[in-house]
């Protein structure tokens, strides 16, 4: 599922105007939005039910240019990370 498919089945479920929708959606999952703002600050996002958001920092390495083979320094970066939560697990495992 993408974003515009995300946004129409929220149109559907939550019955509203897709401008609205759109506007959610972008609030909560886009580049400037409250979860990466939350993540940005170093904070976990919690959702129950559903998962949590942790900024997760990868450290300083070395890697390899996969075009010349030539050994190159990596910096350290922070990183999403998603952990689903029981009830979501459970969902998704549940039989048909």
């Amino acid at each position: 599922m993408n974003r515009a498919e995300l946004v129409a089945a929220l149109v559907e479920r939550a019955e509203i105007k897709k401008v609205d929708a759109a506007r959610a959606v972008e609030a909560l999952f886009g580049t400037n939005g409250i979860i990466a703002a939350e993540l940005r600050r170093g904070e976990r996002v919690r959702i129950t039910g559903f998962g949590s958001f942790h900024p997760r920092t990868r450290g300083a390495r070395l890697g390899r240019d996969p075009r010349t083979g030539k050994t190159i320094q990596i910096r350290a970066a922070v990183a999403p990370l998603f952990r689903a939560g029981a009830a979501l697990k459970a969902a998704l495992n549940r039989k048909r």
